[in-house]
């Protein structure tokens, strides 16, 4: 097993973005929503670059990130990507990275504790509407 701190921040956010959307597809087919067009519509509230760059800003605008997941975040904020913004500018790009670099951490270093915590604190966000994706197009 690789050691976590020999994982670049491009490497968590790829393991992060997928155990994000795991938790997120789980929590909306908890909802009972099945049909797969409308799991994809709404998926995009959480999962979209917007989403994550608009959920990463609010957590460090409440002071909700450790020292620690501050450190992983902008590490992973400010890795060197190979891949370009597709549908969003680069900064919201790099933010959601960041996002998802320590979703990865969290995970891969097995704090389901603080995990689940983070990412039920995104749903409820999102599902209050707290989230100004528009600010990130």
């Amino acid at each position: 097993m690789v050691k976590i701190e020999q994982l670049n921040g491009v490497t968590l956010a790829y393991l992060g973005d997928a155990a994000y959307e795991v938790y997120i597809r789980r929590h909306l087919l908890d909802l009972n929503i099945t049909k797969v067009n409308l799991l994809q519509q709404r998926a995009k509230h959480y999962v979209s670059a917007k989403a994550q760059a608009a959920l990463i800003n609010l957590m460090l605008e409440e002071n909700i990130l450790s020292d620690d997941e501050i450190r992983i975040y902008k590490n992973g904020r400010n890795a060197k990507k190979y891949t370009k913004a597709k549908n969003t500018s680069v900064l919201t790009y790099h933010m959601s990275t960041g996002f998802e670099a320590l979703i990865g951490y969290l995970d891969i270093k097995g704090n389901e504790e603080r995990l689940n915590e983070l990412i039920s604190w995104c749903i409820k966000k999102v599902e209050a509407g707290e989230t100004d994706a528009e600010q990130f197009e």
